[in-house]
């Protein structure tokens, strides 16, 4: 018979007792598991000739992605493990996908030239996922600099990669100089995930909309989704211009507000 100073009884098979875990840990995780089904959804739609879905499946990882950090945030189920599983997603959603979507669409046309530039995607949204994940551990990082990337973030790196598709699905044709082009642009947007531009995110600590400008800023948003259903993949190409259009701009206010950083100090 045990007695009361005993050691507590294992379950018979002798492993450890199965800790319970609260449902709200788990949604977050199961949000990004959604967004890597999307992610592979497209790789296989893109071989298989749907290329205007392969597109929407990482779009939809991409909101995905940005959906499960929120909601960890806001049920207050941050972890070490599903932040680890992010990173893994990222890789697979805007590294891995938007190549092998990519590819099939029109790199396949310049043989190991077109795979090779696929790779150099892949692999640079690897090396920028790892050092984002290494930069954001360093304590010593001025809060003011929390409000810019270090080189394009990849979910934009992956929706910038794919214009030469919008520009395709609009009806631009696919031979002649097109593939060779797309090459070079998904060569650079590689280079640029892994550089050391800045590139404004927004997400600064305290960043707030003055009130006056809600209303504004609400139907932006609004037309913004309208234009997107009614007209896809002009909205698409458009947006994805203006974003390179917008980084040389961004880098700028950067080093302004550094230079002014240093001369306060």
């Amino acid at each position: 018979m045990s007695g009361e100073g005993d050691s507590p009884q294992k379950p018979a098979y002798g492993g450890p007792r199965i800790r319970e875990i609260p449902m709200r840990l788990v949604i977050p995780n199961l949000i990004t598991v959604l967004a890597i089904c999307a992610g592979l959804t497209g790789i296989r739609l893109a071989f298989e000739g749907r290329f205007a879905l392969a597109v929407a499946m990482v779009l939809f990882a991409a909101a995905l992605d940005a959906l499960d950090g929120r909601t960890a945030r806001m049920l207050k189920a941050s972890s070490k493990f599903g932040a680890q599983m992010d990173s893994l997603a990222d890789v697979i959603n805007f590294g891995v996908a938007p190549a092998l979507v990519l590819y099939p669409y029109l790199l396949h046309e310049l043989n190991s030239i077109g795979w090779i530039a696929a790779l150099i995607f892949a692999i640079a949204c690897a090396l920028r996922l790892a050092r984002f994940n290494v930069m954001t551990e360093d304590p010593d990082t001025p809060a003011w600099q929390m409000a810019y990337f270090v080189g394009i973030p990849a979910p934009a790196g992956a929706v910038l990669v794919l214009l030469p598709v919008y520009v395709g699905l609009l009806g631009a044709p696919l031979d002649g100089i097109l593939a060779p082009l797309a090459a070079a642009h998904c060569i650079l947007i590689g280079l640029l995930m892994v550089s050391r531009i800045r590139v404004w995110s927004g997400k600064a600590p305290g960043q707030r909309i003055r009130r006056d400008l809600v209303p504004l800023f609400l139907l932006c948003a609004v037309l913004l989704v309208m234009l997107f259903v009614a007209y896809t993949w002009y909205t698409l190409t458009v947006a994805a211009v203006a974003y390179l259009i917008f980084l040389p701009f961004s880098a700028r206010a950067y080093r302004k507000r550094e230079l002014a950083e240093a001369k306060a100090e």
